[in-house]
């Protein structure tokens, strides 16, 4: 089973070609979302410091950036002391950060324990007067199909598309200089496909078991 990014263009063609498909949504892309919420409200804080001319501000939200986007076990004595001055000094942007961890908290529970934690999530960010957060509520709500079927089906892993996905860039680099794309098509066909093309000098039996040893 795989997850997907929450884009548009991908849930349609999934929708065209794979109608009886469960979409559920990538927790990495959910996560991302609600880490660039903070980061937004991070710079806003900034700008305004800067603006007014609030230099005790400024000097205690100076460098507090990765002490943010980091998760919290990953953080050093350093950053540890700096999200404390956050803390201290700005309660909206502290705030922020506990909608962002308590967001990714949501993507380690299971079944019935996580729907309800997102729930939980949606109705604080619903009410937390921060507009990036507000915004991601309503984002979240529109994909809240997705990510619970995320959040309620075991076994979920994006491995087999990131490594499609790397092979196809691969092929892209070594597609340069191309006068055609249907050449990289035809390239990405032949080596992700499947195909095995009848070969000058080969019948399709040696071609086949050729493609099979492969």
């Amino acid at each position: 089973m795989h997850s997907m990014p929450s884009a548009e263009w991908i849930a349609t063609v999934v929708a065209e070609r794979c109608a009886n498909a469960t979409l559920c949504a990538d927790a990495f892309h959910m996560v991302a979302w609600a880490t660039k919420a903070l980061d937004e409200v991070r710079k806003g804080i900034w700008r305004t410091a800067r603006r007014i001319g609030a230099p005790n501000l400024i000097a205690h939200l100076k460098g507090c950036r990765y002490a943010l986007l980091k998760n919290p076990e990953h953080l050093t004595d350093n950053q540890q002391q700096g999200l404390a001055r956050v803390a201290a000094v700005n309660k909206t942007l502290y705030r922020a950060y506990l909608l962002k961890e308590q967001f990714r908290l949501v993507f380690q529970l299971r079944g019935r324990e996580a729907v309800r934690a997102l729930d939980a999530w949606c109705s604080w960010a619903r009410r937390c007067r921060i507009p990036a957060f507000v915004e991601l509520y309503y984002r979240i709500v529109r994909h809240r199909d997705s990510i619970v079927a995320t959040l309620t089906n075991d076994g979920l892993s994006n491995a087999l598309v990131e490594s499609t996905n790397t092979k196809l860039r691969l092929l892209t680099r070594m597609a340069y200089g191309f006068t055609s794309t249907d050449n990289l098509i035809a390239l990405c066909l032949l080596d992700r496909g499947g195909y095995c093309p009848a070969l000058p000098g080969r019948n399709r039996s040696s071609a086949s078991a050729f493609a099979t040893l492969g």
